[in-house]
């Protein structure tokens, strides 16, 4: 029963949506409001505040981390094993998508699946990292970057846990499951040829002035 209250803070946890956060405290507008209407850092750029963007991303990955190095940390003398951290780590990543603060507007995942990633084990965060870098950076497409990550994700999983079906893989496997659908958008516009690449100024533009904050 102690897994319980440690699932219910780490949605809460996720469900802190910095994108949010940070654009309310530097006063730009709301995520939701312009671009692709997603909370999380590559719409947070569009506002023109490079540090706006680096702050959503690290927070986003800050919270998945901490939600289950929190319970990998404490959690042993309270009960909380292998199954209970996983339920942690997709408790926090849901919070992220569907976040009780924000009216269950959450952002795609990417951050903060990365967060969580590295705190159940550093070398499957490091290895699906480098899967998105080397996908995004070679086509050019973040989106597409993110979906080999999470495409690539449980089979990462699995050969660390020695091709054991565990909680932990299970997880995973869900977590990769729902950062593809919350990218389904994305997809089709890489099937239509109209998803923007990265740096391409025209399909990346911010938004019009009259909804840019008075900072940006």
């Amino acid at each position: 029963m102690i897994a319980v209250p440690a699932i219910v803070v780490a949605y809460l946890l996720g469900s802190l949506s910095f994108a949010v956060i940070v654009s309310r405290a530097m006063g730009l507008p709301d995520p939701h409001s312009y671009g692709s209407g997603n909370p999380g850092a590559t719409n947070v750029l569009r506002s023109g505040r490079k540090s706006a963007a680096l702050l959503t991303l690290l927070g986003d990955a800050a919270k998945g981390w901490l939600a289950v190095w929190l319970a990998k940390r404490f959690g042993a003398p309270f009960g909380i094993g292998e199954t209970a951290v996983a339920l942690v780590a997709l408790a926090v990543f849901v919070g992220h998508l569907f976040p009780v603060f924000f009216g269950f507007r959450g952002g795609k995942g990417v951050a903060t699946a990365a967060g969580v990633l590295f705190a159940l084990d550093w070398r499957l965060g490091a290895l699906v990292s480098a899967v998105w870098l080397l996908v995004a950076l070679g086509s050019r497409y973040s989106s597409l970057g993110a979906l080999a990550a999470a495409a690539s994700a449980p089979l990462v999983a699995l050969w660390l846990q020695d091709w054991r079906l565990s909680p932990t893989v299970a997880a995973v496997s869900a977590m990769a499951l729902l950062l593809i659908w919350r990218h389904r958008s994305n997809i089709a516009k890489l099937v239509s040829g109209r998803e923007g690449r990265i740096g391409d100024r025209k399909r990346q533009a911010g938004p019009p002035p009259e909804v840019r904050g008075p900072a940006a």
